[in-house]
């Protein structure tokens, strides 16, 4: 067994010199270093060959003190040191000190001194061992001063290691939010250990990470998010479709418009969407469906940051386009005194107005002369354009071309120029009780039509140029007998004019066989003769709507042709002539005016079309109004949400609600037997309740028979109609409600139970001597300890003085044991007549 308190050179010597001879002179000295990793294995060895004797000791590095014992070994003995191993697992094998495990502790100078046997001697040897542990590198962590920093400022990155030898070298990785590798940003710190981004920028966002090296190993850190706050960047707005116009955009009426904004910002923009400064949406992108005109305007994107608390914006003109309503008109009319026809197109309206040009028969781009000054090119909104007469073939056309930017395809209208075939007509009547003659010339057709009038025989112009028609009244109080008249026919296209002539006779007209009269073309006439023509109509509306069961007034009156007189009525929409008075129809006349009024209109059949007609000898007039009955809208559907009986089943809670809008005016409750006793099918329908408020949603029903069950259903209604009933549903049973009577009962039942166990108590303590066993019973149950009550003392006494001297009773206390108490009288006392005052205290258990 090794000793440690002995200096081991004083018990080492005397067992070399037991044996073989000690050489010291010559002695090897041998220093070397060696590494070790903390917590792995290191061997130091004493030298090249085994020790027969060994021992090894340790000096912590900067300590000044002796060194401490750390193992001896003799061949395959060896013993290590107490407090060896705070160095590691130390074990000694053939001379050499293996460590395993090792710790930090264990750097310094490790000595082993050791006798090696060569050549029948033990030489000396010593071998110095300077022991270097590495740490190897911790798992760093990086430290951020600001997990968020705006764009701009200054953020540092720090790599730490808790431990690791020295030197430590440090390297950064940065990774895109997205994932794709970047190379580390410029501007590490001295060490390498920082990272500093002086200022930084949104491409600095990211992953960061760091890797820690020493030679002993590399270790890296878990990747930490820098988020970079910046924005929001001036906004970009795009519109779809892209049509751009000088400083806006643009867009047809019922076109789909898409606006959409973007504004680069961490976090991102909350987009806020102004027309003319109103807020109208939230969000990047604004859809507008079928934009109208009213949609125009200034649109502002704003974006922000609210992060930041910053804001960016950008305004764009959006200019709505929308073509005139209807399509292009055209027109000829004879100019320049009937030499030239003057072609006109109108298509008026629009936004912008829409452009128009004439196109000649066989062209299709040729513009046309346009004005009287003959200026070229397209016009907006009307374009005219002047053809010579003689010189344009019959049966030529002309086209009005429209563009306009809101439509894909353009519009166009066509005239035909033509003169009427044959000739102009002449005819005469008399009118109105022969007061008047009424001469009438025609040649209608033609494009334009051509133009009429009316000459004397002298050569005077009577009445004024009229187209197609024109009608001559002469009064019969002036000498007409064999005069002459002739309507002269002209036309632009025709260079000659035509001519038709009427004599008047006694006994009619009939044609004239004298020479042609000279005609001046067109000359004033000299007291033109009144003109008569067909009347004209005017309506107060062209239109009227009235809901079902109402009633609508149709007016009408005529405001010329009043010469010849003029007789006004109304035709129904299938062509009848209205009566003057029905029950559908009133119908009232004044001298220049018609109205119709229809009663109790009804759906659909009074709906239509209906025709103020007006007639005189020149002819018949007539305008139409169109007459629309509208139903009254349908009452909202009826749910019911609650029917219950009242506890007597001779009246029901009746709770409902609606389901969806319509016309309201109140409530109908139905009710009818669910079954009968001798059939099964209910009956009919009666009402229950028939002037409920529009506003009420419940109601209490009365006078049921509790012997029959009653179906019950709700009809909401409004002027016209019902709607549609709703689900029907028998009375529930009334909730049963029989806590009340069960708390009272027992209540009652508690206080009786106690009043009787009193005066039973009491009975039984007043006559002990007729119920001994209950008188036992209930005042001997609390043991021979207990107290006990003043009447019980009292027959215990009487007991004693009476015929059952020297008995025990049974249960009760021993004679001696009376004995020993004193008697408050001695025998045959007037006190013991006396009364006794007896309190009895009973406890009642439920």
């Amino acid at each position: 067994m090794w000793r440690w308190g002995v200096p081991w050179p004083l018990w080492l010597l005397p067992l070399v010199a037991a044996g073989q001879a000690l050489d010291a002179g010559t002695a090897a000295y041998e220093e070397r270093t060696v590494t070790g990793i903390r917590g792995r294995a290191v061997e130091l060895s004493c030298g090249s060959a085994a020790p027969a004797v060994v021992f090894w000791s340790f000096t912590a590095l900067g300590s000044a003190g002796p060194p401490r014992a750390v193992a001896v070994g003799s061949g395959a003995e060896a013993a290590v040191a107490p407090g060896a191993g705070a160095l590691g697992r130390v074990t000694l094998r053939n001379g050499t000190l293996e460590l395993r495990e090792l710790r930090g502790n264990a750097a310094g100078r490790f000595l082993c001194q050791g006798l090696f046997p060569e050549w029948g001697r033990l030489r000396v040897g010593y071998a110095a061992v300077m022991l270097r542990v590495l740490v190897p590198v911790s798992k760093p962590f990086v430290r951020l001063t600001a997990a968020a920093a705006a764009e701009g400022t200054e953020v540092a990155l720090t790599c730490t290691v808790r431990e690791g030898t020295a030197p430590l070298g440090f390297s950064w990785q940065h990774r895109e939010p997205h994932g794709r590798l970047l190379a580390a940003p410029v501007g590490m710190g001295g060490s390498g250990a920082e990272l500093l981004l002086a200022p930084a920028n949104r491409s600095h966002a990211g992953w960061y990470s760091c890797t820690a090296r020493n030679e002993v190993n590399n270790r890296t850190s878990e990747p930490v998010y820098l988020d970079i706050v910046y924005g929001p960047d001036e906004p970009a707005i795009s519109v779809e479709p892209f049509s751009p116009e000088q400083g806006s955009f643009s867009a047809g009426e019922r076109e789909d418009v898409v606006l959409s904004c973007l504004a680069p910002s961490n976090p991102p923009s909350r987009y806020i969407w102004l027309h003319n400064g109103s807020q109208v949406h939230i969000g990047q992108t604004f859809v507008m469906s079928a934009i109208a005109r009213g949609q125009a305007g200034t649109y502002t994107c704003l974006a922000e940051n609210t992060h930041l608390q910053t804001r960016t914006q950008a305004t764009i003109v959006l200019t709505v386009y929308y073509p005139p309503a209807g399509s292009p008109s055209c027109s000829a009319l004879p100019s320049a005194d009937l030499r030239d026809v003057a072609l006109r197109c109108r298509w008026v309206g629009g936004f912008p107005a829409a452009r128009l040009r004439w196109v000649g028969p066989g062209e299709e781009e040729q513009e046309l002369e346009e004005d009287e000054e003959g200026a070229a090119g397209p016009s907006f909104s009307m374009a005219t354009s002047i053809v010579p007469g003689a010189a344009t073939r019959n049966g030529s056309s002309f086209t009005c071309v429209a563009t306009h930017p809101a439509l894909r395809e353009g519009a166009a209208c066509r005239t035909t120029l033509w003169i009427p075939a044959g000739g102009p007509t002449c005819a005469a009547a008399a009118t109105k009780r022969d007061e008047f003659v009424m001469l009438r010339c025609r040649w209608e057709g033609g494009e334009p039509p051509a133009t009429l009038r009316w000459w004397d025989g002298q050569g005077r112009a009577l009445g004024t140029p009229t187209t197609s028609t024109t009608v001559l009244v002469l009064s019969t109080e002036t000498q007409l007998r064999g005069r002459d008249f002739v309507c002269v026919a002209a036309h632009p296209l025709r260079a000659a004019s035509t001519e038709c002539r009427l004599r008047l006779g006694k006994g009619g007209t009939a044609p004239c066989a004298a020479p042609a009269i000279a005609v001046p073309r067109w000359d004033a006439g000299i007291n033109p003769p009144p003109r008569a023509d067909v009347p004209e109509l005017e309506v107060e509306r062209s239109e009227v709507a009235v809901l079902e069961g109402g009633e609508a007034r149709l007016a009408c009156r005529h405001r010329g042709g009043t010469e010849l007189g003029a007789e006004l009525g109304w035709f129904d929409p299938q062509q009848r002539e209205v009566p003057g008075s029905s029950t559908k129809y009133r119908l009232e006349r004044g001298g220049a005016w018609a109205n119709l009024t229809v009663r109790d209109a009804e759906w659909p059949r009074d709906g239509g079309s209906y025709r103020c007609s007006a007639a005189n000898s020149v002819g018949t007039n007539s305008l139409r109004v169109q007459l629309r009955v509208e139903r009254y809208p349908a009452p909202p559907n009826v749910t019911i949400s609650k029917l219950r009986y009242t506890r007597a089943r001779t009246e029901v809670r009746l709770q409902w609600r609606t389901q969806g809008a319509g016309n309201l005016t109140g409530f109908v409750v139905q009710r009818r037997p669910a079954k009968k006793p001798q059939r099964r099918t209910g009956g009919t329908w009666e009402t229950a309740a028939g002037d409920i408020e529009p506003s009420s949603r419940d109601r209490r029903l009365g006078g049921l028979d509790p012997r029959v069950v009653y179906a019950f259903r709700v009809l909401a209604v409004n002027h016209r109609t019902a709607g549609h009933p709703s689900e029907v549903q028998t009375p529930a049973e009334p909730p049963f409600e029989a806590l009340p009577a069960v708390m009272g009962a027992a209540v009652l039942g508690m206080l009786v139970a106690a009043s009787m166990s009193l005066l039973a108590v009491y009975l039984i303590a007043r006559h002990r001597d007729r119920l001994p066993r209950l008188h036992e019973l209930l005042f001997r149950m609390a043991g021979p300890d207990a107290p006990q009550l003043a009447e019980d003392v009292n027959v215990a006494v009487s007991i004693e003085d009476g015929e059952g001297q020297g008995q025990e009773e049974p249960g009760g206390p021993s004679t001696a044991a009376m004995e020993e108490e004193p008697r408050s009288a001695p025998p045959g006392d007037p006190a013991d007549d006396a009364p006794v005052d007896v309190t009895i205290t009973g406890t009642a258990l439920p």
